[in-house]
């Protein structure tokens, strides 16, 4: 009683009053692609504490139960916490690596003063485990149900969705355009963050469990030939449409898009070459400020800048008025943490745009001129890199199969639905651009939605 106590004290006396306006909004900002419908559901288990982000409501989108896994741990029973993992995260070697972990943000442990539960690195020290010592085992289905489902893209969502209907007897085939499987996974993130071996590991898995993946193949060719072949179809294609910034000599040589540059890094990097973008030498300018661009200043630093310079257009950060404080604190990621090795200063430079680009008389990029505040200055520039996010998913493909996206890029509704019965959506197709954690979720979610079409019910 005497703890319970003092916490309450404590969150009486440091928190700040509770703002149900100051919560909507962050609420808004992280889940803003909510219906009414959804968002009554999850009003309705709400305490109003004033936590964006809590365990219940708010929280990971994978509703992960931590503090069941932690008591697992502590006694010891892997298998346990390892399977209670796999239930609602069928990737956990991933979400281990590369989510942000807003969950820890949100951790009570923290408030009271002690460290957050270390969400992540609880994840991947369960699921690695489960690995080491043979605890991860093919899951090959018992049964199956004669239906055939064609998945479109390989990235989170897709091998989510295509995970769970495997699972549950279908016949799945995986389609994805690129080389190699793993869509955002494999090519849109570095892999000083991700190494593509693990990837490669649960593709293995995946596919003596019964997944086919087909690399090299484009979807909107064959079109028909799905809707004909397959009992239905789940695009699962992202939001690749990048966002252009609008810029005078924007037509100089050596400005890239970052997804372009990551591709290529990682894909040289993969095949054992040069790659045919390289910061060797240069100087660097990153336009944006997401996980994108820091993932642009880190693979410029390894491949040899001579500096890095971060534009972000809005101020810096400063601590959120609702509690976790330090959701927006602004605090540098490892590619800002890498640069301030490197060269000794943050690379990122508030409230600063890019006005005008300088070549020389080639055409190719030697400076760009930046507006900081109303003050004007000439950075050297030899290769720019555009991180300024997405405006949705390519028309093509989705046109390919006879629909349209809305007026944000998106396709399927808050079913999966589309406008044909038997094409569904997920992950950031159907949501925008958005975290691993949550193209899983969602993935996961439209799989149940396929199989209660394919089979009039659900136990998934």
């Amino acid at each position: 009683m005497g703890k319970a106590t003092g916490f309450m004290e404590y969150r009486r006396a440091e928190r700040p009053v509770y703002d149900p306006a100051a919560r909507t909004a962050d609420f808004a900002e992280f889940h803003g692609d909510l219906t009414e419908a959804e968002r009554q559901v999850q009003g309705a288990r709400c305490m109003n504490c004033g936590v964006p982000f809590c365990q219940s409501d708010y929280g990971c989108p994978l509703h992960n139960l931590i503090p069941e896994w932690n008591d697992e741990i502590f006694h010891g029973n892997w298998q346990h916490a390892l399977d209670r993992l796999l239930k609602t995260n069928g990737f956990p070697e991933f979400t281990g690596r590369v989510c942000p972990a807003l969950c820890e943000s949100a951790c009570v442990c923290g408030l009271y003063g002690d460290a957050p539960i270390s969400v992540k690195d609880n994840e991947l020290a369960i699921i690695e485990y489960g690995y080491a010592h043979g605890l991860v085992k093919p899951r090959i289905p018992e049964v199956h149900t004669g239906k055939k489902v064609a998945v479109v893209g390989s990235g989170p969502a897709g091998l989510a969705a295509a995970d769970l209907l495997n699972q549950r007897g279908h016949s799945v085939t995986v389609l994805e355009r690129d080389d190699r499987v793993g869509g955002l996974l494999m090519y849109g993130i570095p892999n000083m963050k991700l190494e593509k071996s693990v990837v490669d590991r649960r593709i293995l898995r995946m596919e003596t469990e019964g997944i086919t993946f087909l690399t090299g193949t484009d979807a909107a060719s064959l079109a028909d030939r799905l809707m004909a072949e397959y009992d239905a179809v789940v695009l699962c294609c992202g939001a690749r449409n990048a966002r252009d910034v609008e810029v005078e000599g924007r037509e100089a040589k050596g400005i890239y898009q970052a997804l372009d540059y990551l591709t290529e890094s990682t894909r040289a990097l993969l095949d054992g070459r040069d790659s045919g973008i390289t910061a060797k030498g240069k100087d660097v300018v990153v336009i944006g400020n997401g996980d994108t661009a820091t993932d642009c200043v880190a693979t410029a630093i390894r491949q040899g800048a001579a500096s890095v310079t971060q534009l972000v257009r809005k101020a810096a950060a400063s601590p959120a008025k609702v509690w976790p404080y330090h959701v927006r604190s602004g605090k540098p990621d490892y590619g800002q943490e890498e640069a301030l090795a490197r060269f000794g200063k943050d690379p990122r430079v508030y409230k600063t745009v890019a006005k005008k680009l300088v070549t020389g008389e080639d055409g190719q990029l030697t400076a760009v001129v930046v507006d900081t505040d109303g003050k004007e200055q000439t950075l050297p520039a030899g290769l720019i890199l555009i991180a300024a996010g997405f405006t949705g998913a390519e028309a093509p493909l989705a046109e390919a199969f006879g629909l349209e996206l809305d007026g944000k890029g998106r396709l399927g509704g808050a079913d999966h639905r589309t406008s044909n019965e038997k094409i569904f959506a997920a992950g950031d197709m159907r949501k925008g651009a958005s975290l691993v954690a949550t193209a899983i979720a969602d993935g996961r979610a439209c799989a149940k939605a396929v199989d209660q079409f394919l089979e009039g019910y659900t136990n998934l």
